[in-house]
């Protein structure tokens, strides 16, 4: 009995971890993938991450969102791998197929998502960055890459597609098909990084961060704008051309019937500094 007690504290305490931390303050969504050491994913993490994609989402406050990893060793190493190799085929389609629905709701949520990538990035690690519109590296914090032919398999969260678009077909399939591992400056050569910061803490590498993505709040930038910019660019991208231009307008007329859009231009007009409110 006593023994039977404990096994159901433990399968409590395991469900009530909080796989991804989640932090809403001063207009930035904070998710940190909490599974230290590597903050490799489960279904169970997933499915958190999930839906802290969506409270960021509807939540009117938020206007950027951050993800990163816990410590300062990895920012995630992908899925969990004792889990794959215990459970059922059918069981692995559907945590992919999960995972690329959250992956999708992060993508095409009109807020800016940011990378803070704080430790090595790898498999389905990268493959969350690659989700992100914008990832900043901590110089020489680790490597990235995706290995998952070393396990005789691909990248089945996005990373054969997202990895192609962002890079070239050809530099893609040579990354994959190699596994190979690389710095964050060849990321950025790659066009993977968009920034690489020097920090000599983890602490410090956020508190970067942070102050980079407070550049695309209010009152400095109209918020709204630079979500349906992201919204344009990654929904326009993937449909026909015209029907991309047709995106377009309907999203600037939406921000033409914005307070921040007539308050921007008053101030052109005016020779003042805008001052936007997110409305």
């Amino acid at each position: 009995m006593a023994e039977a007690q404990v096994k159901a504290q433990d399968e409590t305490r395991e469900t009530t971890v909080q796989l991804v931390q989640s932090k809403f303050a001063d207009g930035i969504a904070f998710l940190r993938l909490n599974d230290p050491p590597a903050n490799t994913y489960s279904y169970e993490m997933m499915q958190q991450l999930d839906a802290g994609i969506l409270a960021a989402r509807m939540d009117e406050s938020v206007q950027v969102i951050v993800i990163t990893g816990q410590g300062e060793k990895f920012f995630c190493a992908g899925a969990n791998i004792q889990m794959l190799s215990s459970v059922t085929p059918e069981f692995k389609y559907y945590f992919c197929l999960h995972a690329n629905e959250t992956l999708s709701r992060l993508e095409q949520t009109p807020k800016l998502v940011i990378a803070a990538i704080n430790g090595h990035c790898v498999g389905g690690g990268l493959e969350v960055a690659m989700a992100t519109d914008l990832r900043i590296a901590r110089r020489n914090a680790g490597k990235m890459g995706l290995p998952e032919v070393s396990l005789g398999v691909l990248p089945g969260t996005g990373g054969t597609q997202r990895l192609s678009r962002l890079v070239g077909k050809s530099r893609a399939i040579e990354l994959m098909a190699t596994g190979e591992l690389f710095d964050f400056e060849k990321g950025r050569e790659l066009g993977l990084v968009n920034q690489i910061f020097d920090a000599e803490t983890g602490e410090q590498f956020m508190q970067q961060t942070l102050d980079y993505a407070r550049q695309f709040t209010t009152p400095n930038k109209a918020a709204r704008a630079v979500g349906r910019i992201k919204r344009a660019v990654q929904t326009g991208a993937e449909i026909p051309f015209e029907s991309a231009l047709a995106l377009e307008r309907e999203l600037q007329q939406q921000l033409f019937l914005s307070a921040d859009a007539k308050e921007g231009l008053e101030a052109y007009v005016n020779k003042r500094q805008p001052q936007f409110k997110g409305r």
